[in-house]
């Protein structure tokens, strides 16, 4: 009989940390119920019970069924938009460059000089 009080115990005392633990990270905006500030006290004071309660009514509801769902790079189209008009943006700069550097290249002649060069 004492092997199954210390079985229970031991499940109730990892039900306990799990339900404190679980409450302490949730979005403090997405907790039902209650506000987060209250849960806590609810969930220690009143252990299992409080548990039990944070899990039923207080824990925040996830959508997916609490999975997230991640999408690569390449099957983005927001991400392959971006990266068309950096490609884009990165050819208009190449492209300025280029012509600044003619301008810079080419020689300017003022009128009456041969060389485009003023000597004092």
């Amino acid at each position: 009989m004492i092997r199954v009080w210390l079985i229970v115990g031991v499940i109730a005392a990892l039900f306990y940390i799990n339900s404190i633990v679980d409450c302490a990270m949730a979005e403090r905006e997405r907790v039902r119920g209650v506000p987060k500030a209250a849960w806590i006290p609810i969930v220690v004071v009143f252990a299992v019970i409080g548990g039990v309660l944070w899990f039923t009514v207080g824990r925040p509801r996830r959508g997916n069924g609490g999975r997230v769902r991640t999408i690569a790079p390449d099957d983005d189209p927001e991400f392959l938009r971006n990266l068309e008009r950096d490609r884009r943006q990165q050819e208009r700069i190449r492209r300025l460059e280029q012509e600044l550097s003619d301008l810079d290249d080419t020689p300017k002649k003022k009128s009456g000089d041969s060389d485009g060069r003023r000597d004092a």
